[in-house]
């Protein structure tokens, strides 16, 4: 605005002054206004000159005279208002003249000519040196005085002066000698500083006469001297002179400094490449030649940098203001990368952090050297507070950077500072950033200083993991591309450690992890990067690697950790290998390394657990492994499906006997690196979010991993998610103090409902916490009362069981429908998931066979004589204590388990409803209990085969021994196809535990008769009044039961053959897994090891150049096979065969019109025809697109054959014999039967015509298949058997079901079951009690209670 003003005001004066010119306006006037406008501005006369001199110009330059006339009575009318001295400086001579001002305009100008001359161009004349020696010679004679005394910088000025005037020197030169004897006497700041500010007039010349100092020093191999850059400094830093005044004064320009920045990074990248490069002897002769060049180049020393030796002098006395405008003119570091500018750097700093540290920093008994504070009062304030070090000191340690690696001990002390800060203040967005671009660089660049990274791991422990890590990447991933001197340092580090990675070995081990911890030291990250890099390819170097990182620091694991995470985290990287089958083999070996270093080593494991615990969220199950491994490792908790019997019976009792005897390797010092994992866990609160990641990925794996990935491995997947679910399970249960467990799991049915955690998966983590609840409960109980009486116990543990089991039993009700609580008790469910083997029974024969071999290793200790004494008895304490412990834990366990079997024994009444059928009694067992917690873990398939016989043994009501092992063994296709591989393992463990107890009461009729016989179990009649003591005719006899053993073993056979002849992947592995498992107790029978023999051997000649895998499953089950030979034996020593007459005799024979026991023999044929009838339907009208429903149809059809005839052929040769007496009864019995009606007859006979097709057409049909014509007979016969059953039943007067119910309900049966094993053994839909009210009393062999899911 003022601007716009001046020129306003100028325009109107020139306008009213214009008008006078023009005569428009009268002059005086015009004059009058003019005064009066000379009130607006102080300097109004000034401008109103300056006008004046436009139009004098204007004027002059006119024809018409009357205007200049006007213009010079305009101007005269104004001289009492316009000072004279103004108007001459600025108007025309001539014009003054006119005007009066002058006498004569002539002389005026000559006037003026000699003054200019004499002011410009005139020179005085002063004495230089050669003219006065004298002078000068006094002048440094005064300067050069002693300055000790009283002299001070006036009196010396006055003598200056003095000589000045007396000699007539030239003040300049004065000034310049002033400034040469300065530099001489350097440490006499104060006393010249002041004389130069005395003498001084302006500041610009003393800038000219540095800068011709400067100048003289800029040629080739001069040296500026550290005074002269001393005396700059200091001038600068009092303000003497300007420091932009200076700077164009100094060499080498801004631009040339860019470009040598530049170039030393080009270089240092060039030699990054060299030294990654393979070199050809060729080409490192022309790089010889080169480098000889560049040196030549070099010794032809360039000028001082003097800018840098300005900036250098500056930081000496502390002028960081100036310091700092410098740098910044530079690029980044370049300043600091020359080591003198950066300890003097140091040097302020370390000046500057002196108070503070000494208050805050400084370690306990440390003295420390001490430093004098600058005299200088503008330099840096020295820091009081953590505040204070924001004023100055970051900012220095931020230019300064990677290079604070020249001061070692600054570098301590910003560490140690750093420390007290976190202590005292939470304010980390400061010392973050200085340990990312000051502290971690110059880390880099100091020979392997193990001390600053234990110092500097002091501070980066108190950040949590998140912010260390950020830091490790962008030192490992951008820090070293900034600086040329980092670039080098890492091409450096990667030449060396492919050096030491090539020769390390398991023999140098120590050596070479000498050489490895001296190269972490400064630059972990490069180091660990290109190990793991060779881990990936190489995983034998895992174990001598491992090995060799004992001489790392603190910091250096923490870095490891950093780049496993790195490495696993890989988007680059492929985590299946190319087939797409199996997981790829780098991260398979990074897995194994974090195992092993993890346990080894003191590093924290958050990180990894996150990035596992994130990697399950995203819906990845992949880094499972890496838990798996580290789990198994730190914890030594081993998960596999290949143990021992000896190892699994181990696994059943208690915490030292599964050390001891549990697991392959034998697990020592799993105590520290156990406790460690658990703290990780509950610091971070990871335990239970990666159980329920697990359990839910577990069943997610075939949606969320399945899409395009091959069975196999997906497969694969959902086993190691599985496995690693269950050993996290054991670890968090055997390692979590009751108090830690029960807080962190929450009850059975938030898991189910709220976590949509799958039940077995909820009862796995549930279980443990249910044992330690009834522990502490009936401690608290046997605290309360004390008695010692074992009953007392016993009652106590009861009530202890059912205080804490009562909400259990309450909680599961949610978790089915409420029609499964139809066909079984809460109660019973919850029992069966809650307790393991432990409870069950003791594994004695596991604690004597450790106990013996301590015994063993005390034997062997004892007579070595090689071993030194204090060594001898230091084994034999430990084995000692062993023994002791195990004695005492198989004690403990006897104790436990009597407990559980007495409180069994009071629950077994409870568990099932006698209202309930028992078929769909069985089905809800299989499908909720059984089938889900076999395959859970090898140790749950033996506790369900043990469960099982558990259950039979206790005479526990309304549960159907025969029955529950019948549904086992005859329903294996759909189970075995649905597993995975480890599933098949656990699957083949389950069927063989079952099949050892099967063949243990097959093999000796007294231990039948003392287990089985009179148990409700092996009923053949169920009333729905449920066991009221039977007689001995519902009972089955020893013999019947081998016939059913027979029959089980027909149906493993014809499964197996079944699952062997489809062809597809699954099916095959899977049951030679399972075959291969059940070994030991199956086959028994001659012909059908034959069978499977052939097959088998057809399926090692087919898989041998297609699927390796499966041949390799083949041949070893084929040799196992042959082995067992010896022990197989013909069928009719496996169970008694009746005459081949009486089985050659056909079924139509003695079913005819005639028979006495045609109504029953009517309904049993009628039931099975009615089930191939079905079948036969279902294949023609599918055609050949479903060929599995023929083999389905024929096993249904063999199954109940040989189930119905195998289990009643004793009973009709009893009941034979009676005939005679009772052929009366019979023909009464007959006719008030409903299935004698002419309807019925007719019916059953079209019925026994179309199942006598179809048992031909089978026949014919296996015979050509499996070449096991002994079945085919067996068949014949027991249809025979079946048939003279029913008609001695009949002739008993026993019921027999009508048989138009009995083909509806055997059609409906046979359809509902075979649903219910392709889909996973869904029940089917319950019977109303109306129809068990009619039926009465329900044969075992009848259609409804064995029904064929095949």
């Amino acid at each position: 605005m003022a601007t716009l003003l001046l020129s306003d005001i100028q325009t109107a004066l020139y306008e009213l002054c214009w008008q006078v010119v023009q005569g428009n306006l009268k002059w005086d006037l015009g004059a009058n206004v003019l005064g009066d406008m000379m009130a607006l501005k102080d300097d109004m006369a000034s401008i109103l000159a300056d006008v004046f001199c436009i139009l004098d110009l204007e004027t002059s330059a006119l024809e018409e005279k009357n205007k200049r006339d006007h213009y010079t009575q305009l101007v005269g009318a104004c001289l009492c208002f316009v000072p004279e001295a103004i108007l001459k400086e600025r108007l025309d001579p001539e014009t003054l003249e006119s005007l009066g001002l002058i006498k004569q305009a002539h002389q005026f100008n000559q006037k003026i000519v000699k003054i200019k001359t004499k002011l410009f161009y005139k020179q005085q004349k002063f004495n230089l040196l050669r003219e006065e020696n004298e002078g000068y010679a006094k002048l440094i004679t005064e300067l050069g005085q002693d300055l000790s005394g009283n002299i001070t910088s006036n009196l010396v000025l006055e003598s200056i002066k003095s000589l000045i005037g007396c000699f007539n020197l030239d003040p300049n030169r004065v000034l310049d000698i002033i400034l040469e004897v300065y530099e001489s006497r350097s440490d006499q700041d104060e006393f010249f500083l002041s004389l130069i500010k005395s003498y001084m007039c302006e500041p610009i010349t003393l800038c000219h006469i540095l800068g011709f100092k400067f100048k003289f020093y800029q040629e080739p191999n001069e040296e500026t001297p550290k005074s002269l850059y001393h005396i700059a400094a200091a001038l600068l830093h009092h303000n003497l002179i300007e420091l932009e005044d200076l700077y164009v004064h100094l060499m080498p320009l801004d631009a040339a400094i860019i470009e040598e920045h530049k170039r030393e990074i080009s270089e240092a990248k060039q030699i990054a490449r060299k030294l990654v490069m393979v070199v050809l002897p060729s080409e490192k002769s022309e790089d010889k030649e080169k480098e000889k060049e560049k040196e030549e180049e070099k010794n032809e020393k360039p000028p001082d940098n003097q800018k840098l030796g300005l900036l250098e002098a500056l930081l000496w006395i502390g002028d960081w203001h100036h310091a700092q405008s410098i740098m910044d003119q530079m690029p980044s570091f370049y300043a600091t990368s020359h080591k003198a500018i950066a300890l003097a750097l140091c040097q302020l700093i370390h000046l500057t952090v002196e108070p503070l540290y000494r208050r805050a920093g400084i370690p306990k008994g440390a003295r420390g050297c001490v430093l004098q504070p600058l005299r200088n009062k503008r330099a840096p304030q020295p820091a009081e507070s953590f505040e204070d070090l924001r004023k100055d000191t970051f900012s220095m340690l931020c230019y300064l950077g990677p290079h604070l690696s020249h001061d070692a001990i600054l570098f301590a002390k910003i560490v140690r500072l750093g420390k007290a800060f976190m202590k005292e203040e939470i304010l980390l967005s400061c010392f973050l950033s200085i340990a990312d671009q000051v502290l971690l660089p110059s880390l880099s660049l100091m020979e392997c200083n193990a001390c600053m990274s234990e110092e500097l791991w002091g501070l980066f422990k108190l950040f949590p993991y998140q912010h260390r890590y950020r830091l490790y990447g962008q030192w490992k991933n951008e820090t070293y591309s900034g600086h040329p001197l980092l670039v080098k340092v890492k091409a450096q580090t990667v030449e060396r450690a492919k050096y030491i990675m090539k020769r390390l070995t398991k023999e140098n081990v120590k050596q070479s992890g000498r050489q490895i911890g001296k190269l972490s030291h400064s630059n972990p990250t490069i180091l660990f990067d290109y190990m793991l890099s060779q881990i990936q390819w190489y995983d034998n170097l895992i174990v001598p690697v491992v090995d060799s990182l004992k001489y790392l620091t603190s910091l250096n694991y923490d870095v490891l950790a950093y780049c496993i995470i790195e490495a696993l985290a890989n988007p680059e990287k492929e985590k299946m290998k190319h087939d797409d089958t199996t997981i790829s083999s780098w991260l398979q070996s990074l897995a194994s390394l974090c195992g092993a270093v993890f346990r080894k080593y003191p590093i924290e494991l958050a990180g990894l657990l996150q990035y596992v615990t994130n990697q399950l969220k995203a819906g990845k199950s992949f880094d499972l492994l890496i838990l798996k491994e580290v789990v198994q490792k730190m914890a030594g908790i081993e998960i596999t499906d290949e143990m021992t019997s000896e190892q699994l019976e181990a696994m059943t009792g208690g915490e030292q006997l599964k050390a001891e005897g549990g697991y392959f390797g034998q697990i020592r010092n799993t105590k520290k690196s156990s406790q460690r994992l658990k703290d990780a866990l509950l610091d971070h609160e990871l335990a239970l979010p990666l159980c329920l990641l697990m359990a839910q990925q577990r069943n997610g794996v075939v949606f969320l991993e399945g899409g395009e990935k091959h069975l196999k491995l997906v497969g694969h997947l959902y086993d190691q998610c599985h496995d690693t679910l269950v050993q996290f399970g054991g670890f968090l249960a055997s390692n979590l103090s009751t108090e830690d467990y029960i807080k962190r799991v929450p009850s059975i049915d938030i898991l189910c409902n709220q976590f949509h955690t799958p039940h077995d998966a909820a009862f796995f983590l549930s279980r443990p916490m249910y044992a330690h609840q009834i522990s502490s409960k009936y401690d608290e109980l046997k605290k309360a009362e004390k008695g010692n009486r074992q009953q007392q116990k016993a009652h106590k543990y009861v009530a202890a069981c059912e205080q804490v089991m009562t909400p259990v039993h309450e909680a599961v009700v949610s978790l089915h429908p409420s029609r499964v609580w139809d066909d079984i008790r809460p109660q019973f469910y919850a029992t069966f998931w809650s307790l393991t083997m432990y409870d069950l029974a003791v594994p004695q024969t596991a604690y004597e066979r450790e106990v013996n071999k301590l015994k063993a290793q005390i034997k062997a200790i004892e007579e070595n004589p090689e071993t030194p004494l204090n060594k001898k008895k230091k084994e034999k304490e430990r084995c000692t204590a062993l023994q002791e412990k195990l004695l005492e834990e198989e004690k403990k366990q006897q104790e436990h388990v009597q407990r559980v079997l007495h409180r069994l024994k009071l629950e077994k009444d409870n568990w099932l409803l006698a209202k309930s059928t028992k078929n769909e009694t069985i089905t809800k067992f299989l499908q909720l209990c059984l089938f889900p917690r076999c395959i859970f873990s090898s140790i749950d398939a033996v506790y369900c085969a043990r469960f099982v016989e558990l259950v039979h043994q206790q005479k526990t009501p309304n549960f159907c021994t025969l029955l529950c092992y019948d549904r086992v063994f005859s329903a294996i296709i759909y189970t075995v196809a649905s597993c995975t591989e480890n599933e098949s393992h656990r699957y083949g463990r389950f069927l063989c535990c079952m099949l050892e107890t099967v063949t243990r009461w097959h093999s000796d009729r007294a231990v039948y008769e003392k287990e089985c016989v009179n148990y409700p179990g092996f009923l053949t009649i169920f009333r729905a009044t449920g066991f009221d003591g039977g007689n001995k005719v519902d009972q089955l006899d020893y013999e019947n039961f081998r016939h059913v053993v027979h029959k089980w073993h027909y149906m493993l056979t014809k499964a197996s053959v079944h699952c062997l002849e489809t062809g597809d992947y699954t099916h095959i592995r899977n049951i030679l897994i399972v075959l291969t498992k059940i070994l030991p107790c199956y086959p028994k029978v001659l012909n059908l090891g034959q069978a499977l023999e052939c097959r088998v051997h057809k399926i090692c000649l087919e898989e041998k150049d297609k699927r390796p895998d499966l041949y390799a499953l083949a041949m070893g089950y084929s040799g196992r096979l042959k082995s067992q030979k010896v022990h197989m034996v013909p069928e009719n020593e496996f169970h008694h065969k009746e005459q081949p007459a009486r089985s050659a005799t056909p079924a139509s024979q003695q079913n005819g019109p005639g028979s006495t026991g045609k109504p029953a023999t009517s309904t049993s044929k009628t039931e099975e025809g009615a089930s191939e009838d079905g079948d036969r339907g279902k294949d023609k009208s599918q055609g050949t697109s479903k060929p599995v429903n023929k083999a389905n149809s024929a096993a249904a059809k063999v199954t109940t054959s040989n189930g119905n005839g195998a289990l009643n052929s004793t009973k009709a040769v009893k009941e034979r014999d009676d005939k005679e007496k009772s052929v009366k009864e019979k023909k009464e019995k007959k006719e008030k039967t409903p299935g004698s009606t002419p309807e019925t007859k007719a019916e059953t006979r079209r019925e026994k015509q179309r199942d006598e097709k179809a048992g031909k057409e089978e026949r014919v049909t296996r015979e050509g298949k499996e070449k096991t014509p002994k079945a085919d007979r067996e068949k014949v016969k027991l249809e025979d058997k079946s048939s003279k059953e029913d008609k001695a039943k009949a002739g008993n007067g026993e019921p027999v079901e009508p048989s138009r119910e009995a083909v509806k309900e055997s059609k409906s049966k046979e359809k509902g079951d075979r649903n219910a094993a392709t889909g996973s053994l869904k029940s089917p839909n319950p019977r109303s009690e109306s129809a068990e009210s009619e039926r009465g009393e329900e044969p075992f062999y009848s259609a409804r209670l064995l029904p064929s899911v095949l």
